[in-house]
Formats: C-alpha cells, structure tokens, sequence
C-alpha cells in the first residue's frame, strides 16, 4: 500500500471514532439531563400551576411576591403562540439547540441568573421552528431577539462568544 493511502485510511478511522465517540458523548448529556430535568428536557424553567403561596419561581423569588416597579416578573419558558401572546412586558426570542455548547452555556445561565423584571425569554428550538427562524432572519444558533409588542424584531443579537444572560441582554439595548 502506499504511504498516502495509508495517511488516508488512518485519518479516516480517527475521524470515524472521533464523531462516534462525540455522538455518544451527546446522547449521554441529552439522557443525563433529561433525567434531571435539565438541557433537552421540556418543558424549559416555569412556574408550576400547583406552586403554593411562598413557593419560590424558577427565578428564586416566592411566587406570592410583588414585582417590582409594576412590571412583571422575569421568566424564561418554552415557546408557544400562546406563551408570546400571553407576554407583558419585554420579549426576547432564544433560539436554542441542544446539540449546541454555547446554547447550553447560555441556558445555563438564564437558569442560574433572574431574569430582569419586565422581560420574558422563549427558549425556541433552534432546529424544528425553521418557519420562525426565517421570520426574524435567524441563521445561527444562540440567536437572541427581542420583539416589540406586535412580534416585529427590533433587535437581533448573537451572543456565541460569550453566551450569558448579561451579555445577550446587552446586546439587545435591554441592560439592567
């Protein structure tokens, strides 16, 4: 056999074993946090509809608490029609994919910060809402976009460098 043949049957088995081991890697975080109600769990962080007085929402205050300054609270779902329709106050549009480190990364965040007051983040699957993404001109995952009160975009902002809460509500005008 000669040598670049060789080259090319090497590089082709650690390419091989290489996507199969970061597939099973994947499907073990997709199982492990599914079990756990993490990432590629649905639904996303909500308030449950049996949470009691002084139970504390997804974002660590007691559900019985009075937003401040009038507006409501912050909260992160699952996107719906319904759930955008049913927004007060701020939307912005996370276009998520499980497969996605910074999409993770950034979930993470979401769920270990508050989201500010006023502003309701949707968490969109970024691969089944094709229709959604071509709306607002999405073609990157960890696409943040912020709506006005019509579902218009006003601004659209990809935050993959650095994938936090802070950082996707700056970049949308929307800092605290």
């Amino acid at each position: 056999m000669k040598r670049g043949a060789v080259i090319g049957v090497v590089l082709a088995v650690v390419l091989a074993a290489g996507v199969a081991g970061a597939f099973a890697v994947s499907l073990g975080e997709r199982s492990a946090d599914a079990d756990a109600g993490g990432v590629g769990s649905t639904p996303a962080a909500t308030s449950s509809p049996t949470a009691g007085p002084g139970d504390p929402s997804p974002s660590g205050a007691p559900a019985d608490a009075p937003p401040s300054e009038g507006l409501p609270p912050g909260e992160y779902a699952d996107y719906s029609d319904a759930a955008l329709e049913a927004v007060e106050g701020t939307a912005v549009l996370f276009f998520h994919a499980p497969w996605c480190p910074q999409c993770r990364a950034l979930e993470e965040d979401i769920l270990a910060r508050e989201v500010p007051d006023g502003i309701t983040v949707l968490k969109v699957d970024y691969d089944s809402n094709q229709d959604l993404r071509r709306q607002y001109g999405v073609t990157i995952q960890t696409t943040v976009v912020r709506l006005d009160d019509s579902g218009d975009a006003v601004q659209t902002f990809v935050p993959y460098d650095e994938p936090t809460l802070e950082t996707a509500l700056a970049g949308l005008g929307l800092a605290p």
